[in-house]
């Protein structure tokens, strides 16, 4: 009888499938992201896509991609400070990017020939969606596919495009041949204001374009700023553009709330931990968990509070009132002031520990008679938020004169108070004229 050998049993061909490499693709073109993806898909490269800095953030927090490929714009954040930033905080990913700024001393990638294979295949018909990969490593520009394709009568069944020093196979097809030379550099969009931030003036074009910066960031912010300068409209873009988007933003104004019940509405307190305290009841801290907590007049805060706040922005640990235990949370913080806190440190009246804390990242808004070439568009934009229930408005030439020659001591909240009381006072007529504005009726 012939004896049976076994035969070795062998491994599913799912386990002898490398694991597959995650890549984060960076633009706001959807198609050029659904083309890229494709591509990188059937290299086995498990895709993420991110319209945004702040969305790539946070796709890089919850997958640890071993590349990144970023388009030459972004939406919502300045290309070069983003790279600087994330090459910081993820320093073994690979970054391409297209005409985009150099990073000198990065490790490259086993990967970098499949990338850039997969930026050649997604040219357009007649140019290249993006002209040259930067390599970050050594900042050296490879040029990929810089013109359209045409028909080589030498093309061979295999071509070869060279970049600065690789050699990369690419599949048969009419490939345009031409000197590995450097494509022109695109010049750099200018920095677009966010749609909530109304006015084109540079000083408010510098807020938007710290706005994106830091928004991925769980960076404290200190925003400071006259009243009724727009300090928490710049907190919730803020928040808006962060990864805590879909988080709680909670806003607690320190100067409304008296001293004794400060605290408490804060941090929370348990039931009986102080006279009226009959049930316990869960702080703004608390609830705002995973998300943003904006601190609005945080120079009004008391002195022995502060010290309080100070531990939680330290170490993210709160206690209640009337609790000895601690509870962990995370929570990004947003301190907001007219007054100028390092003075007020420097004097002894605010914390000078806190304000260190509270003001990593500073970002000033200005007083409207600083930015008076936006005085149009914000009158415009409040018109028209005034129209969304009644007829809308028009501003007459002879009211924007009288507009323009205001001080406004009291900002945009102002200008606000000022139009909406002329929009009731010129009743059924469609236009406003100087016999409606009122400058003494507006709260200053």
């Amino acid at each position: 009888m012939q004896a049976t050998i076994p035969l070795p049993t062998l491994a599913p061909s799912s386990a002898l499938r490398p694991r597959p490499r995650t890549a984060i693709l960076i633009s706001s073109d959807a198609s050029f992201r659904s083309r890229l993806g494709q591509t990188l898909t059937g290299l086995r490269w498990q895709v993420r896509e991110a319209a945004s800095g702040a969305e790539a953030w946070a796709e890089a927090d919850a997958s640890v991609p071993e590349a990144v490929l970023v388009d030459a714009w972004l939406p919502d954040l300045e290309l070069a400070e983003f790279l600087r930033e994330f090459r910081g905080a993820f320093p073994r990913v690979d970054i391409v990017t297209s005409d985009g700024p150099e990073l000198v001393g990065c490790p490259r990638s086993q990967y970098r020939q499949e990338l850039l294979y997969a930026l050649r295949g997604c040219q357009d018909t007649d140019t290249a969606v993006w002209n040259t990969a930067c390599d970050l490593n050594d900042g050296r520009p490879r040029p990929v596919a810089i013109e359209a394709r045409k028909p080589l009568a030498s093309a061979g069944p295999e071509t070869v495009l060279f970049t600065a020093d690789t050699a990369l196979p690419m599949p048969p097809g009419p490939v345009q041949m031409h000197t590995p030379a450097v494509a022109p550099a695109r010049t750099a969009p200018p920095v677009e204001r966010l749609p909530e931030l109304v006015g084109n003036a540079p000083v408010m074009l510098e807020i938007s374009r710290r706005i994106r910066l830091v928004a991925p960031r769980s960076t404290p912010v200190l925003i400071e700023g006259p009243t009724g300068s727009g300090k928490e409209i710049v907190a919730e873009a803020l928040h808006r553009l962060s990864p805590r988007s879909r988080k709680p933003f909670f806003a607690i104004n320190c100067a409304a709330i008296p001293e004794a019940l400060l605290e408490a509405e804060l941090f929370g307190h348990t039931r009986g931990a102080f006279t009226g305290a009959v049930h316990g009841r869960m702080g703004r801290i608390e609830a705002a968990d995973g998300g943003t907590l904006f601190l609005d007049e945080i120079g009004e805060m008391p002195l022995a509070l502060q010290a309080k706040l100070l531990r939680f922005v330290e170490c993210g640990e709160l206690q209640r009132v009337g609790d000895n235990e601690t509870v962990r949370v995370d929570v990004r913080v947003i301190a907001a002031t007219h007054r100028q806190l390092a003075k007020n440190a420097a004097e002894g009246t605010f914390r000078s520990d806190l304000y260190f804390r509270l003001a990593v990242f500073l970002i000033r808004t200005p007083a409207l008679a600083n930015h008076m070439e936006d005085l149009g568009l914000l009158v415009n934009h409040i018109l028209l938020k005034l129209g969304r229930t009644e007829p809308v408005k028009r501003i007459g030439d002879a009211a924007m004169a009288c507009l323009r020659e205001y001080g406004w001591p009291g900002n945009v909240r102002e200008l606000e108070h000022v139009l909406e009381r002329a929009a009731i006072l010129a009743g059924d007529s469609p236009t406003i004229t100087p016999a409606e504005i009122d400058f003494g009726a507006a709260e200053q």
